[in-house]
């Protein structure tokens, strides 16, 4: 005599349940994706506004260097460095005697905001001369500060050129 067959329950689950879940993973990730956007942002803001810190501060602390003696700087010169390699590939120290370099920057940091690859981190930045005026910067024959080149507002509504 054979058992009577019992009938099992169905196992998984209802494309009611399935289609429920998908829309609440569909609702959550709408609202996901903003708050990551702005998080991505902020962060790009953030590295921007370290960028130009650490630069400024080599150059200002090049322009100390060559205000007390310790670089050589002709007297048609303003003091600031040529470019921005001479803040990482360095510079003879005039009051050494045995050949020594002062360095002000490990490397020059990229613009967060220039996505090009293929441009290098020197070229990344926009550059003003020292005598150039502040509200339309000209690069020269030297770099007295630096700003990013692009044409995006950051979050307080100011356009990152002008950080």
């Amino acid at each position: 005599m054979t058992a009577p067959r019992t009938r099992r329950p169905a196992r998984g689950f209802s494309l009611i349940e399935l289609l429920a879940a998908a829309a609440i993973l569909g609702i959550l990730a709408t609202v996901a994706v903003p708050v990551i956007e702005t998080t991505m942002r902020r962060e790009r803001e953030h590295q921007l506004r370290t960028a130009l810190r650490d630069i400024r501060e080599a150059i200002d602390a090049y322009k100390r260097a060559a205000d007390a003696g310790k670089i050589v700087v002709k007297s048609d010169e303003s003091g600031y460095p040529h470019s921005l390699l001479d803040l990482t590939a360095g510079v003879p120290d005039a009051t050494a005697s045995d050949g020594r370099r002062l360095y002000f920057l490990r490397r020059v940091p990229r613009d967060p905001f220039v996505t090009n690859l293929a441009v290098t981190a020197i070229d990344s930045w926009g550059k003003r001369s020292y005598l150039s005026p502040p509200d339309a910067p000209v690069a020269g024959d030297d770099v007295f500060d630096v700003y990013s080149t692009s044409a995006q507002k950051g979050m307080n509504g100011v356009p990152y050129r002008e950080w």
